[in-house]
């Protein structure tokens, strides 16, 4: 678990489906997903249980704020790492705050030289936050998503390790 002025950062738990399907349920938040918006509970219910059941120690976070999740992210494949965060708390530093913890503890705990993202070039809130914590872009690609038949592109964004 970590901590932030703000936050708890914590391994996901099954009690959380319903604050995370609160978010992963709106077009809003889903809207440079890779996946469309959650059609109902189970579905989110089956990803937290998939998160939940990640082997500790943990590298991918819910964002706990006054007892309710209200976003997600960390280290989910690899080195990648990603978040997203309910819409009721855009444009409130939380996200960056959560990053910034997070990539801190990645530091600390694997051995990565570096840590890539993947953005689709459309989302200007998330290119801003990548900027921010440090992340250069290194590429883009065409169709690389394919959500309810609507391609997304994306742009590639890496940091390395602080020396």
């Amino acid at each position: 678990m970590l901590t932030t002025d703000r936050l708890i950062l914590r391994q996901a738990r099954a009690a959380d489906a319903a604050d995370i399907h609160a978010f992963m349920s709106d077009p809003r938040a889903m809207a440079y997903w890779s996946t469309p918006p959650h059609p109902d509970l189970a579905t989110t219910a089956a990803q937290v249980e998939r998160m939940a059941s990640a082997p500790a120690p943990t590298l991918y976070f819910v964002w706990e704020k006054d007892s309710t999740v209200i976003g997600m992210g960390g280290m989910h494949s690899g080195n990648e790492v990603g978040f997203m965060l309910h819409p009721d708390h855009w444009r409130t530093g939380l996200a960056r705050e959560a990053m910034t913890a997070i990539l801190g503890h990645l530091w600390r705990t694997t051995r990565h030289d570096h840590v890539h993202a993947d953005a689709d070039p459309r989302n200007a809130a998330s290119l801003r936050l990548l900027a921010s914590l440090g992340f250069h872009q290194t590429g883009t690609a065409k169709n690389t998503f394919c959500i309810d038949g609507v391609w997304s592109d994306s742009a590639y964004f890496r940091l390395n390790r602080p020396t």
